[in-house]
């Protein structure tokens, strides 16, 4: 008699381990469920850190096929989370440097930007159509989102473990291999650097500041950090944003007065694991699942 297969709710209250153990054991459906736990974590990651999505997708693509190619190495020293996280981290600090990062090299050269990107009234508050507000809401995400890039990877990857990602400072420091100390103190003056560029510049942070989101939409759009028929970071915020703010098990700490980590959402992530157990399967590129 064959062996009962577990059912579609036994899996769902499987570890981690016993998920690894049968994916080891060569069970792709294992593989697949491991993946997709935790393919939406190593992506907001790359996402974050490239300001890019395609480079995002690829990035998360890369580690899931370390952490595959890996598995029968893991030595079991610390829980499989924090061992693929820490190999998201790595990746994530070592990857190629994107066209944004590449852009943006400091709070100095972002300033400059802003103070020459030219003012428009894109369109006040009441006569906004659905459209316009998309763009206005891409345009205000990109923009904090940009401000991050002001970060060296380093500060960045401390600010989304610590700030984003609500990692834990014991769990941070045993993925970055630095001590709870030190990753307190380095989130703390990132933590610090983006507020003081925020109040200084951001009036969403200070009404005293003149820059506004809508006022730097149509500058966005000519310079291509806005692209309207290709919206990275607005349309599923502002779908899910009353869901977000639900499901979040935590306040964080307001980085400066009116501004909550809200403004920093949980972007959704494709399906990159069928994508990297088709190719792990042998099959041919055209036939794996494509990405959204």
């Amino acid at each position: 008699m064959s062996e009962k297969q577990p059912s579609e709710c036994e899996r769902s209250n499987q570890t981690d381990e016993e998920l690894l153990s049968e994916a080891v054991q060569g069970d792709g459906s294992a593989l697949k469920r491991l993946f997709g736990r935790h393919q939406v974590w190593i992506y907001n990651l790359c996402f974050y850190m490239l300001h890019n999505r395609q480079d995002a997708e690829d990035a998360t693509q890369e580690v899931l096929v370390k952490i595959a190619t890996g598995l029968s190495g893991f030595a079991g020293t610390s829980s499989f989370r924090t061992w693929a996280r820490r190999i998201a981290v790595n990746h994530a600090l070592d990857c190629r440097r994107s066209r944004p990062e590449k852009v943006v090299t400091g709070f100095g050269c972002y300033a400059d930007y802003l103070d020459h990107a030219t003012d428009s009234d894109f369109a006040t508050n009441q006569a906004r159509s659905p459209e316009e507000a998309l763009l206005v809401e891409e345009a205000r995400t990109s923009c904090v989102m940009g401000m991050l890039l002001c970060l060296d990877r380093n500060q960045r990857v401390v600010f989304l473990l610590g700030e984003i990602l609500e990692t834990q400072d014991r769990v941070a420091a045993e993925l970055l291999s630095i001590t709870r100390d030190n990753f307190r103190q380095q989130l703390a003056r990132a933590r610090e650097q983006l507020s003081s560029f925020m109040q200084g510049r951001c009036g969403l942070v200070n009404s005293q500041n003149s820059c506004r989101c809508a006022r730097k939409t149509q500058a966005f759009i000519k310079d291509g950090i806005v692209v309207p028929n290709r919206i990275q970071f607005a349309r599923g915020h502002l779908q899910r944003i009353a869901a977000v703010a639900n499901e979040r098990t935590k306040q964080v700490e307001d980085l400066v007065d009116g501004v909550r980590t809200e403004r920093y959402p949980l972007f959704d992530a494709p399906d990159v694991a069928s994508k990297v157990i088709s190719i792990l399967n042998g099959e041919p590129w055209e036939a794996a699942p494509q990405l959204n």
